[in-house]
């Protein structure tokens, strides 16, 4: 008997082995542009270095990186090198052809609606800091022209954004350089006011997987462009595992030794570490809110692509402008404001969704099993409990103790979304393995 399966799998097509490209070209560049964008270090500097010393700070760094590359970021990837196809086709065995819509896919593209806010939230506050203006009717009319100038950009293609990418993800590289070697003389004196090393190191993680996690599970759509594993390896070890050590390492170095030298209040935000380069401080804050127009216009384009995929019938100029519309309503409400706060949401929404995925892809023998149809309970069922195990601090009833740092709540929900999908897989809560393009079973 012929069953069908969605469209947005069935019409999928696989990247040939001859248009792949090596790490150093496209993984590596890439994710290492991702940690340099100053979402991830603006508000690092505080939840770490305000409880931990450097050398912890760092080494919750260094194991952030790791964590991020192991169980968030290698999966994914080796599954789109695997089988060429992106996330939302490779997801479809995890969550079935129709929990597919849900998860990943429209999941993803709200989520992207979270980070188009808080780019053009940070891309204001930057512009502001540079003119030296807190006017918020100049704020708000700032955040409105750059989130609907750059959704118009996301619907006509990115092409040119993508060249642009290729020179302006270095620039924040330079300027956090500047800041570092302004600040250097600091680091040595500098002493955590609350000494606590746990939630420091805790914290570290916290961030930067929180930051990652979105960009974890694309990984499927960094590796169907690579050739082999040691493309896949090479790629995250250089460009997630480094990049958060290295960007995150840098911020918080700057912004030890701005407060090892500095004998006003206790400041952690990296903007003052900016500021204190003196006169070219307003410059780089220009140059800051320039480096965010990237992310910007390709956070739209991923929550675009989320919405016409899942959504065909709708135009994807309606659906990109609506995303934009609500971009800016958390921008001007200040709730794109809370990073950490939406960091550890991202890290309940797709902690649980990597887990299940590493969990499906050791089932299958370290491979893709193929789209499954209909819904996938084993899945849909492991992301529920990992989202909840993820979010403790907005369950009502759940006592203090188990949302502090010290309770990783966000690395219970991968864990929580691995054992889970094994245990209901095991039951037989997984539906039939169908065909691509003829939508048989095999």
């Amino acid at each position: 008997m012929e069953r069908n399966v969605p469209e947005y799998v069935s019409a999928s097509v696989p990247v040939p082995l001859t248009a792949r490209v090596p790490w150093y070209k496209s993984t590596f560049p890439s994710y290492f542009g991702i940690f340099l964008f100053v979402g991830y270090y603006l508000k690092l500097s505080g939840p770490t270095l305000g409880y931990a010393s450097v050398s912890v700070s760092l080494l919750g760094l260094l194991v952030a990186g790791l964590l991020c590359f192991g169980l968030y970021y290698y999966v994914p990837a080796m599954l789109g090198m695997q089988t060429g196809r992106n996330l939302y086709v490779v997801g479809s065995s995890t969550f079935g052809t129709t929990g597919g819509f849900l998860i990943p896919g429209l999941l993803m593209g709200f989520l992207q609606v979270g980070w188009v806010a808080v780019d053009g939230t940070l891309a204001s506050h930057f512009i502001m800091q540079g003119l030296n203006q807190t006017s918020r009717t100049l704020y708000s009319v700032i955040v409105i022209v750059w989130l609907y100038s750059l959704g118009w950009v996301a619907i006509k293609g990115l092409n040119y954004v993508s060249q642009f990418a290729k020179f302006m993800n270095w620039v924040p590289f330079a300027m956090m350089l500047i800041v570092l070697w302004t600040n250097r003389s600091g680091i040595p004196h500098y002493q955590p006011p609350q000494p606590d090393s746990l939630t420091g190191f805790l914290n570290a993680l916290l961030i930067t997987i929180g930051f990652f996690a979105t960009a974890g599970a694309a990984g499927t759509d960094f590796g169907m462009n690579n050739g082999s594993r040691k493309d896949v390896v090479l790629g995250g070890l250089t460009g997630v595992a480094a990049g958060a050590l290295i960007a995150g390492g840098i911020s918080v170095l700057s912004v030890a030794g701005y407060l090892g030298r500095s004998a006003g209040p206790r400041n952690y935000d990296y903007t003052a570490a900016i500021a204190s380069v003196g006169a070219l401080a307003p410059v780089m804050f220009f140059l800051f809110a320039a480096a965010c127009l990237v992310p910007t216009c390709f956070s739209s384009f991923i929550a675009a692509n989320s919405f016409s995929t899942m959504l065909p019938k709708i135009p994807r100029a309606v659906s990109t402008m609506a995303g934009v519309t609500l971009s800016a309503i958390l921008a001007l409400t200040g709730v794109a404001d809370n990073l950490v706060g939406f960091f550890s949401i991202i890290a309940a929404s797709f902690g649980p969704i990597c887990g299940a995925m590493m969990a499906d892809y050791l089932l299958a023998g370290r491979r893709w099993s193929g789209p499954r149809l209909g819904i996938n309970w084993a899945g849909c069922i492991a992301w529920v409990v990992g989202f909840l195990v993820g979010i403790p601090e907005h369950i009502p009833g759940i006592p203090a103790s188990l949302v502090k740092a010290d309770n990783p709540a966000w690395l219970y929900a991968f864990a929580s979304g691995f054992l889970i999908y094994l245990l209901l897989a095991r039951l037989g809560l997984r539906p039939p393995v169908v065909e691509l393009g003829t939508g048989k079973r095999p």
